[in-house]
This record gives structure tokens, C-alpha cells and sequence, in this order.
């Protein structure tokens, strides 16, 4: 009797054993896709870059501040013309590098009325940072930019409003936990916790088998980042007072609505302090794009035929380097930079603007 136990023991604990192994060895893999997707550089691609110069009457300054780790972060100062009533802060977008994407939206809201704030997160473009590191990284880099204009001594004591896309949806939303003196808020394509750019993203590509991973990113985040891994964009709208508007496209498959904007509509509908503009085919990342505007179209057609003149395979791997030259050439050689810088939405932009203004100048 005793041997039959002591089998069922050791059966038992090889069982459990393996389990260990196999979960263990499941949670690294989720860790390890995790940081390949999250935690690496990102550049601005330079032929398609904005440059102030393509703004008639913008300027900026320069400046350095420290995030967390000691790592310097690189943002600037955009105005235009004098009596500023606030400062709006932007925070970008994940992947495609720093804030440069957004220098038109900081165009168009330094032309009217106020100074803007935007800086390239950590591991992103001009700042420091051998990776992004995760995604609770760019409400720490946030907080530190918001704590660097009210304490520097370098800008004038102005309100601050904060606009955010996609990463910076989310960042300018749950950082609202450590600065409830924040005025108003425009977040755009964002989700409500850290780990929902993780699952929005696997399930895409992956299916339902990314749910078995979340429990392990969850952790893996937590430990890292601690509290700014636990605080959601919900945990920020009850700790502030801020206005908040949010803004979504019922088509955008990068960040869907349901990991964001269904679930503030759900709870802030009839709630006075919040505004939803629900779009249908906008998408994610031309979201502030003129649905009229046909540049983009209009080039890649251009793009395409070009591609079909070159005398080489540009889709082998042996010709990467090439290719990428050749393209680069043509992309500076052909883009009408007006016509590529101007394509904002004004219509919306107002509502963004009026919105600002109703807070902020009252």
C-alpha cells in the first residue's frame, strides 16, 4: 500500500514538475515576444520627416530634461506670435519614432493661441534609451515632462492641456493619477491599461492564444514598472477633474474601440466632463487626416508605377539596401511637401481648439 502511494507521489510531482516547466517556459516566450515588439529603438524615417520649415511662422526651442533612469529625453518648445493662454503637451504614437509625425498638429495649435510641449519618449529618435523599454514606459516619461514645466523655472505658469494618440492616448489619460492640475484632455486611438497594446496587437496576429499569455505580461509589467503598470486610464479620470474628449474610429484594427473608448463611453455618456467623437472609417493612424485629402493615394499610385521601372527584384532580400537608397531618393525627389504637410483635418481640429478653448481660457 505504501509503494502504491509513493508511486502516485513521484507521478504526482514529475506531473506538477513538467507543468512548472511548461508554464515557465510559456511565460518566457511571452516576456521574450514581448520585449522584440516593445522594448527596442524606433526612428523617424527621414525622408518623410516634417521639418518646422514647411510651417510658415512656427519656431521652437530645444530642451533636455531626465525620465526615470536618468535617461535624457529631448522635447521642444512650438509657438507662434505671442499671447499664449496655455501649453499642450503631446505625447506620440508608438512605432513609427518620436513626436515629428505630430508636428503639424502642433502647428496648427500654436497658431492659435497656444504654446506646445512635445517631446520623443524614451528610446525614440533624439532621446536616450537603448529601448523603448515597455508600454508603461510613456506615462513615465509624461510625468516627468509635465513635472519639468511646472518645476523648471523655464516656462511660464501657463495651464496645461494634454493631447495623446494611440501609446499617447493611453499615457495622457492614466497620467492624470499624478497630475489631477491638468486642465483638459484629448485623447485619441488609446486604450485603458498598459497591457492592452500587447493583446490588441497579438490577437491580430496571433488569435485568441494571446489570452493565455496576458497573465505572464501582466506580471512581467508589473514588475517592472510597479504602480504605473497598475494604473489605467480609468484609475486617471477618477483621480482628476480634467475635461476629457475622446476620439475613435469604429474601423481601426491597431487599437480597437473596445479596449478604449466603449469602455469610457459606457460609464462617462451622461457625464458632463466628457466628450466622444466616434468615427466610422478613419482608421488609426490617419485619423487626423481630411477624409477628402487624396495626397497619400495620389503618391503611392506615383510609388508603385516607379517601382515597376527598376531594373531589379526590390522585394529580395539581396537587394534590401538598394532599394532602400532608391527609395529614399525618390521619396525626396518627388513629395510635394506642402501638400504633405497639410493634410489635417481643420474641421476636427476645430472641435480639438474649441474644446481647449472652453477649458482653458475660461
Amino acid at each position: 500500500m505504501k509503494k502504491v502511494k509513493s508511486k502516485k507521489k513521484r507521478v504526482f510531482i514529475i506531473i506538477s514538475c513538467v507543468l512548472i516547466l511548461l508554464l515557465g517556459g510559456w511565460g518566457l516566450l511571452a516576456v521574450n515576444i514581448y520585449n522584440s515588439n516593445f522594448n527596442k529603438r524606433f526612428k523617424s524615417y527621414e525622408p518623410l520627416m516634417l521639418h518646422v520649415e514647411d510651417f510658415e511662422g512656427l519656431q521652437r526651442t530645444k530642451y533636455e530634461f531626465s525620465s526615470d533612469k536618468g535617461q535624457m529625453l529631448t522635447g521642444y518648445m512650438y509657438s507662434a506670435g505671442d499671447n499664449q493662454c496655455g501649453i499642450i503637451v503631446i505625447a506620440h504614437g508608438f512605432g513609427g519614432g518620436g513626436h515629428n509625425s505630430y508636428m503639424d498638429c502642433a502647428n496648427y495649435f500654436a497658431r492659435h493661441g497656444y504654446y506646445v510641449f512635445a517631446y520623443d519618449a524614451t528610446g525614440n529618435d533624439e532621446s536616450e534609451g537603448a529601448g523603448v523599454g515597455g508600454i508603461p514606459q510613456g506615462v513615465i516619461d509624461l510625468d516627468y515632462a509635465i513635472s519639468f514645466l511646472e518645476k523648471s523655472g523655464k516656462f511660464p505658469a501657463l495651464p496645461i492641456s494634454l493631447f495623446g494618440h494611440s501609446w499617447g492616448g493611453y499615457s495622457v489619460c492614466s497620467v492624470l493619477t499624478y497630475h489631477p492640475e491638468i486642465k483638459a484632455v484629448i485623447e485619441i486611438s488609446g486604450c485603458n491599461r498598459s497591457s492592452d497594446l500587447f493583446e490588441a496587437s497579438g490577437k491580430r496576429e496571433a488569435g485568441k492564444i494571446i489570452y493565455t499569455m496576458m497573465p505572464f505580461i501582466k506580471f512581467y509589467e508589473l514588475i517592472k514598472y510597479g504602480k504605473y503598470a497598475r494604473n489605467t486610464a480609468m484609475d486617471g479620470f477618477k483621480t482628476s477633474k480634467a475635461a476629457v474628449m475622446i476620439v475613435h474610429s469604429a474601423d481601426d484594427n491597431i487599437v480597437p474601440a473596445s479596449y478604449g473608448y466603449d469602455l469610457y463611453y459606457n460609464k462617462y455618456n451622461n457625464n458632463p466632463r466628457f466628450t466622444f467623437i466616434r468615427f466610422e472609417n478613419k482608421g488609426h493612424n490617419e485619423i487626423f487626416t481630411d477624409s477628402n485629402d487624396t495626397y497619400l493615394n495620389e503618391f503611392n499610385t506615383g510609388f508603385n508605377k516607379w517601382t515597376e521601372t527598376l531594373n531589379y527584384d526590390y522585394k529580395a532580400a539581396a537587394n534590401k539596401a538598394q532599394f532602400a537608397a532608391d527609395k529614399a531618393k525618390y521619396i525626396n525627389d518627388n513629395l510635394d511637401r506642402t501638400r504633405w504637410c497639410g493634410r489635417l483635418d481643420e474641421e476636427l481640429f476645430k472641435r480639438f481648439l474649441n474644446f481647449y478653448d472652453e477649458h482653458v481660457r475660461r
